[in-house]
């Protein structure tokens, strides 16, 4: 494909859905009664996020040739997303997501990806490599690595990045930050995905063991490394923060950032730079979409050129934002909702 002619600050490469949430807070699902449609999908929030915060962004990613695929297309195209990326899949439908809502900490989610995901479908011929190599930031996920095509086009994707930095190419951007979200959705590996083994599932270790070679590569091609304690332990085998730091940063990124939780965030550049900062305390509606807002907010942070340490509270109070309102896509705050909350 052809480059776009204008580089977007923001690329996101992954899952694209319709998010179908309760409007009841504190009911099991077989008692809801009314839902909301929305937008969804971690690499596709995170791209709207960007958006909200100012910032041009594009979603690399599949849906069905489907109603549900259309309306990912306005819905993208209503948050100023480009969604010229995103194309159908004929053979599969778009993938719908329903949620509980038991705040303040209990969120399962019910994927229906089945047979298989369209976004898992992309191939190496549908990535613009002038419009990846040029991006400001150029985000991947690890959902990403757990099937063929898509684990192949999303590691060619950032080895072709990587590539075009260490040429230097003429006439490229100066590229701020190649992003491995590390996205740990173990239901998608194994026999989860696509898979007709019904064998019963595999133990979380054998799960963990098929991942992590796929994950050292794509950490050995990114600049940057997001993920929560059990997405750090599929890409290092530990859980302690800094221990999970530290093997980040071995593995080649220069950025860690390791989400802790209630423990708020540890962040650990390889030039010595380091900030723990503590989470921004809301009183949490549905936490399901906190992860996202911080992704895009840090995106902005990074493409701003802010400290380490402020980079990190702007993303903090970016998520808790989300957190305290019900649904992911439509809540993503605007700079200055986080700003106003960064004062108070």
């Amino acid at each position: 494909m052809a480059a776009t002619a204008q580089p977007h600050d923001v690329i996101t490469m992954g899952r694209i859905g319709v998010d179908i949430y309760p409007l009841q807070t504190g009911v099991p699902l077989p008692q809801v009664e009314t839902f909301g449609k929305f937008l969804g999908g971690s690499a596709t929030n995170v791209a709207v996020a960007a958006a909200r915060l100012g910032r041009s962004s594009a979603v690399i990613s599949r849906t069905g040739n489907d109603p549900f695929g259309e309306y990912c297309h306005q819905a993208l195209r209503g948050f100023g997303v480009d969604d010229r990326w995103v194309t159908p899949v004929a053979r599969y439908p778009t993938p719908v997501t329903f949620c509980e809502i038991f705040p303040p900490d209990d969120f399962p989610l019910y994927f229906y990806r089945e047979p298989k995901a369209p976004d898992l479908e992309l191939r190496t011929e549908h990535l613009d490599r002038g419009a990846v190599e040029n991006a400001g930031i150029f985000w991947v996920t690890g959902t990403g690595l757990c099937a063929e095509p898509s684990r192949t086009t999303t590691l060619a994707a950032l080895e072709m990045r990587a590539e075009s930095v260490e040429s230097g190419a003429p006439g490229t951007r100066a590229r701020t930050a190649t992003v491995f979200d590390m996205d740990w959705r173990p239901m998608f590996w194994g026999r989860g995905e696509g898979s007709t083994d019904t064998g019963g599932a595999p133990e979380p270790g054998e799960v963990m063991a098929e991942a992590r070679p796929y994950y050292r590569q794509a950490l050995a091609h990114a600049t940057v490394a997001v993920g929560n304690l059990d997405e750090c332990e599929v890409a290092t085998g530990t859980r302690e923060p800094q221990a999970c730091a530290d093997a980040l940063l071995e593995a080649g990124v220069e950025l860690a950032v390791v989400k802790q939780g209630p423990r708020g965030v540890l962040a650990v550049h390889r030039d010595g730079t380091r900030a723990e900062v503590p989470p921004h305390p809301v009183e949490v509606v549905n936490g399901l979409g906190a992860g996202d807002s911080f992704g895009g907010s840090l995106c902005h942070g990074l493409l701003s050129g802010w400290d380490l340490g402020y980079a990190m509270r702007y993303a903090n109070a970016a998520g808790a934002l989300v957190a305290s309102r019900l649904a992911c896509s439509t809540a993503m705050p605007t700079a200055s909702e986080v700003e106003d909350l960064l004062r108070g």
